[in-house]
């Protein structure tokens, strides 16, 4: 799709709306009164119309390394994923670019709620996930151990009194390059651009460098206009043991642990060849517990459109 073609809209048959533009696609539903929805919805559509145009005009600043320099940025989502690059780089390689889902569902959930009376909504950009929660309401979200075969095994009960507004998954079988090996690593911050960037930097953590059983590529070699350069990326990961497994996930959960504890965010999921580790403060209503049946969860994280 030519960057100057207008978004998509679609009316999903379950009410949810989608909205599609170049490679963003957003799953979004709202609860309240068929009204407040309808308008919700023109709000969310008003705000999407020149998100990749905006983005477009700024990602060769955006893809590159991160500095003190948000000012010099124009958009409202692009200075966003600076604010959040710049708040993980003192101690990691990173280009705002890591934040870029996230912010995107931020802002369109942003627009979406101003003015309205509505009771929760929440705004899905490929997994990354934005919430709004209003007096006494809650999500039920399923964590996901492994996108490939899609099982949930722990849920996040997320109500209004928490801190938590944003959800994000990585791992390396994800739509984008991870540096490790993590099956899925799944974070709850106060926003989704913070969930998203800490989402990829625990991903990242979890790995086995120099093992003969993973296979990795430059980051270029697969995309040419990558921000991660010539930066080796996990392509595929073969048989390795349960030790081996246990060792990588202890490197994500170090980092993990590092970042509740700056109170960079709330609570993170991570998983690797049936090896797990879960974090969370433990008077947070946000804990991850095992889930009891999957029909529990509400919708927050189904991304195909059923028209």
């Amino acid at each position: 799709m030519a960057l100057w073609d207008k978004p998509v809209v679609n009316r999903l048959s379950d009410n949810r709306l989608q909205l599609r533009h170049g490679p963003i696609e957003l799953i979004i539903e709202a609860f309240g009164s068929q009204t407040e929805v309808d308008a919700a919805y023109q709000q969310a559509v008003n705000s999407f119309a020149t998100v990749l145009e905006d983005l477009a005009g700024e990602l060769n600043e955006l893809r590159k390394q991160t500095n003190a320099n948000a000012h010099l940025f124009k958009g409202d989502i692009a200075k966003q994923m600076v604010k959040v690059a710049e708040s993980f780089a003192h101690r990691h390689f990173i280009t705002p670019m890591i934040a870029v889902a996230g912010a995107v569902a931020d802002h369109v959930l942003h627009y979406m709620v101003m003015d309205r009376n509505l009771s929760r909504a929440y705004v899905n950009n490929g997994g990354d996930i934005a919430l709004f929660l209003n007096d006494k309401e809650s999500f039920n979200i399923g964590v996901c151990a492994n996108p490939h075969t899609g099982a949930i095994v722990s849920q996040a009960k997320i109500t209004e009194d928490s801190d938590v507004r944003g959800i994000a998954t990585s791992g390396w079988r994800g739509r984008s390059h991870s540096l490790g090996i993590a099956d899925s690593v799944t974070v709850l911050a106060r926003n989704s651009a913070i969930a998203d960037a800490a989402a990829t930097l625990i991903a990242n953590a979890i790995d086995l460098p120099n093992h003969p059983m993973i296979k990795r590529a430059t980051a270029t070699e697969l995309s040419p206009d990558s921000d991660l350069g010539n930066r080796l990326v996990t392509v595929d990961v073969g048989t390795i043991s349960p030790a081996e497994s246990k060792t990588a996930l202890n490197l994500g959960q170090k980092l993990a642990q590092s970042l509740i504890e700056s109170k960079q965010i709330t609570s993170v999921y991570g998983s690797l060849n049936d090896e797990v580790f879960s974090l969370y403060p433990s008077l947070q209503p946000t804990a991850l517990y095992k889930a009891p049946s999957q029909s529990n969860f509400d919708n927050v994280q189904k991304e195909q459109a059923s028209a």
